[in-house]
């Protein structure tokens, strides 16, 4: 019985690798452009800096502006019926941008896919389709797959532009939705039961108490400087690498492939250290300082190719920290009753970052040079420094999920308040109208057997 509570059900990791399949297909709309896309927009379409700029970014904008209210939509019309329009529009947008002839046929076509939003809809599915004890693993393998989406488009990005061109990897990005859209319809099961997850999903009720939280803003505002300085860096980075490497650009991949695979070596024991030894702050304090000095070197380097790679070796090291860092941070940080709602937070702002980067990147590289460029990220950067150093240390706890009986509110605060009273438990939250309790317990430990008994207790014999 215990390996049954403590192992996904085939049921459910068919239903997480399906979803992360299609989250990992949003991103790699946009990924496998980055090394390519500026450019081919200067080259074949004659367009400005600012340009290419916009239309890397505006993907980005719309997913800002429409991810949320997409998640919300689907409590209400249904997930799957949310995930057919938003791959349509992918689709669509695919085909605007891949037959088009100028700039602006693509930035419309770029803004219809970013319009498609619907990342925060499959993490409501995926929620409605795995239990309660195994949603922080299922969505654990969503973020691995977006890992992993960004090293393969990075490496594969040149060769795919040497074979079909970029018409061609949006045609290629169409084709791919159009197939997501059969794999959600015949292969992803239907939820049993659809309802709203405050783990998960973002709510109205809970925006003022998220945005009020100074430490969650600090989060907020890194993961904007990242993506930010993410989508800016690759406006300059194709072009310095074509004139300093004197290679052609379909063969960048033999200078991404090193760098990113001794980035992922440096990164793992980085982030197990903070993990296991509580030593978050400082290992996410010094990958931003490191992610600072990156981006002077950058600005000083650029035109030489040896310093391009020391540098991105360093820049990667620190964004791969950082990418898998802020996360675990806004899990802990953020209260339980809020988690869905800060997490929806963090994904617009992050969507906001990669929007000001295409767009702030390509004007600073158009009007000012690459260095120009480099020295606004190093200044957004230093700010992330200053932000960081000031924030409290994160306390050394995780989330974990239970399935309890739904119950009324003065049954599951009493709940709530039992739970928060056994050894190793810092907060607790029993949601009774969605049959869920929310821990966040020490990850020194904790008696999870206390936890579990009285769950199970509650369960029979209902709060005493």
């Amino acid at each position: 019985m215990k390996n049954n509570i403590e192992r996904m059900s085939p049921f459910e990791l068919k239903a997480a690798a399906s979803l992360a399949s299609i989250y990992g297909l949003r991103m790699l709309g946009m990924f496998l452009l980055l090394p390519v896309f500026a450019i081919y927009a200067e080259r074949s379409l004659g367009a400005t800096h600012t340009q290419a700029g916009l239309a890397l970014g505006i993907y980005g904008g719309m997913q800002a502006l429409l991810q949320l209210p997409f998640g919300m939509a689907s409590d209400r019309f249904g997930r799957k019926r949310m995930i057919y329009i938003g791959l349509l529009m992918l689709v669509a947008g695919s085909f605007i941008a891949a037959g088009a002839h100028d700039i602006t046929h693509v930035i419309i076509g770029r803004a219809l896919q970013g319009a498609g939003a619907i990342s925060a809809v499959v993490m409501a599915l995926l929620a409605d389709l795995t239990r309660e004890e195994h949603r922080t693993k299922a969505m654990a393998m969503v973020g691995t797959t977006i890992g992993g989406t960004f090293a393969l488009s990075l490496v594969i990005s040149s060769p795919l532009n040497h074979w079909i061109g970029v018409p061609g990897m949006f045609v290629l990005t169409g084709i791919l939705a159009l197939i997501a859209m059969a794999w959600v319809r015949f292969v992803i099961p239907n939820p049993r039961i659809s309802r709203f997850h405050s783990d998960a999903e973002a709510t109205s009720a809970k925006f003022k108490d998220v945005i009020k939280n100074t430490q969650l803003l600090r989060l907020n505002f890194g993961i904007f400087a990242l993506h930010t300085a993410q989508m800016a860096l690759f406006l300059v980075i194709p072009f310095a690498l074509l004139k300093t490497a004197g290679a052609d650009q379909s063969h960048h991949w033999v200078i991404y492939l090193p760098i990113l695979l001794g980035s992922f070596v440096l990164m793992v024991p980085a982030i197990i250290y903070g993990e296991k030894k509580n030593q978050l702050k400082l290992v996410f304090v010094s990958s931003i300082a490191l992610m600072l000095i990156a981006q002077l070197m950058l600005s000083q380097l650029i035109g030489h190719l040896w310093g391009i790679v020391l540098s991105l070796t360093c820049y990667f090291v620190a964004f791969n920290v950082l990418e898998a860092s802020l996360p675990s941070l806004i899990s802990k940080i953020a209260p339980a009753s809020a988690k869905g709602t800060a997490m929806g937070v963090y994904n617009t702002s992050q969507s906001f970052g990669l929007f000001l980067g295409g767009v702030l990147g390509g004007y600073l590289s158009q009007h000012y040079g690459a260095s120009a460029v480099f020295i606004f990220c190093s200044a957004l950067i230093g700010l992330w420094l200053v932000l960081a150093f000031s924030m409290e240390r994160p306390p050394a706890v995780r989330t974990r999920l239970f399935h309890v009986r739904e119950m009324a509110e003065e049954h599951a605060t009493e709940l709530s308040r039992q739970l928060a009273k056994l050894n190793g438990v810092s907060e607790a939250l029993v949601v009774g109208n969605e049959g869920i309790a929310i821990l966040k317990v020490d990850m020194r430990g904790w008696d999870e057997a206390a936890v579990q008994k009285l769950i199970e207790g509650e369960q029979e014999n209902g709060v005493s």
